[in-house]
């Protein structure tokens, strides 16, 4: 316990230049950090009052160390007072404490110009992306013209791969996620029901809901996260090993060999994914309509055709075709953007991801309003 002639204080006195702050005890972390002492300096600095009309002596301390010496360097807003006097080991304690304190910047307020400014820098990296985002859509056009022509020559080896890598290898992961979605929006659907007394009309919530939205959107959300970032790191990694400029060299055409392939595999597989995905979500509600309401599953497979009009399936089907087709133009795209270093290979695997995603829910609005009178 600090005794009371060691007990870090300020005391006023007058001078004929003024008032001093007469600073006493011991300036000490041991001192400064015991109970109630730091309240009681900072109250006492806080009643010292501003730097430019006080006058301080420190020459009366017991002991200052680097605490003591700060505490007092920010009160006097890290610049010397007017009037201080020190004995010498203390100005060289208060000079080192001044030299190592880094000054806080001031924070300047944004003028419009530098509003604008940004403004215009986010306007050009929009218009960059789409430069070479439609690039990227006119060479895969010119590619597919090119399988037409001679199918011989096509990438079907790499096509092959991703189709295994992309849809075979994501049926597990899929099937969980559709059959536990389906579990808990058939029973949270079925409390509502039950008030009503409409549990025969599970059936229509669960296959509109899951045919036409959920079971598609899931699947390329779910595909956009596992083999969209995949297929940006891959071509990310090819490119911090400089193996596209290889390619480059050999007369290889990267969209050719890289995009193509891909774009067509996710065409092919989404719709297949998207159908696995809706059918284990189906299967969930359908076992969760029978515990919750005693629906049983055959009233269930029996009613849903006559709830779902096969146009909900075609819709969803067509639609998950151009969830694919983007999902691998915006994962070629930021894949193809990747700088030769492995910063840069992480943040375009993560904005691809987030892209895509965004990406797939902006396109499904959009088919939401432009056929919302078809199938219903």
């Amino acid at each position: 316990m600090p005794t009371e002639q060691s007990t870090p204080r300020i005391e006023r006195q007058d001078t004929p230049e003024g008032a001093d702050a007469l600073v006493l005890g011991r300036w000490t972390a041991a001192q400064l950090t015991a109970p109630k002492i730091w309240d009681e300096v900072t109250l006492g600095l806080e009643q010292a009052g501003a730097t430019d009309a006080m006058g301080w002596d420190l020459r009366k301390l017991q002991r200052l160390d680097h605490i003591g010496a700060q505490l007092l360097w920010n009160h006097w807003g890290q610049q010397w007072p007017q009037r201080v006097q020190t004995l010498p080991t203390q100005r060289a304690m208060l000079d080192e404490v001044a030299r190592f304190t880094i000054t806080p910047p001031v924070p300047t307020r944004r003028t419009f110009l530098a509003r604008f400014m940004a403004l215009g820098n986010v306007i050009l990296v929009v218009a960059d992306h789409g430069r070479d985002m439609t690039r990227l859509i006119g060479q895969l056009l010119l590619d597919a013209v090119r399988l037409v022509r001679s199918p011989r020559e096509g990438p079907w080896r790499d096509f092959s791969g991703h189709l295994y890598r992309i849809g075979a290898t994501a049926l597990p992961i899929t099937a969980l996620v559709g059959f536990l979605i389906g579990v808990v929006l058939a029973y949270l659907t079925s409390q509502q029901l039950k008030q009503f007394g409409a549990d025969a009309f599970i059936v229509n919530i669960l296959g509109i809901s899951l045919i036409r939205e959920l079971g598609p959107v899931l699947a390329a959300i779910l595909i956009a996260g596992r083999s969209g970032s995949a297929i940006t790191a891959q071509i990310g990694v090819m490119r911090v090993t400089e193996d596209l400029d290889a390619m480059r060299v050999m007369g290889i055409p990267p969209g050719f060999r890289l995009v193509m392939p891909r774009a067509m595999a996710l065409a092919v597989v989404m719709p297949l994914v998207s159908v696995w995905t809706t059918l284990a979500a189906l299967s969930g509600g359908m076992l969760a309509a029978d515990f919750s309401m005693g629906i049983t599953p055959d009233f269930f497979l029996e009613a849903l055709p006559k709830a779902v009009d096969i146009s909900n399936l075609i819709l969803a089907t067509s639609k998950s075709v151009v969830f694919g087709l983007l999902i691998a133009l915006v994962a070629c795209h930021y894949g193809l953007r990747v700088k030769p270093n492995t910063e840069s290979l992480g943040e375009g695997t993560t904005a691809s991801v987030v892209t895509s995603i965004t990406v797939v829910i902006l396109v499904d609005a959009l088919f939401a309003v432009v056929f919302k009178d078809i199938g219903i």
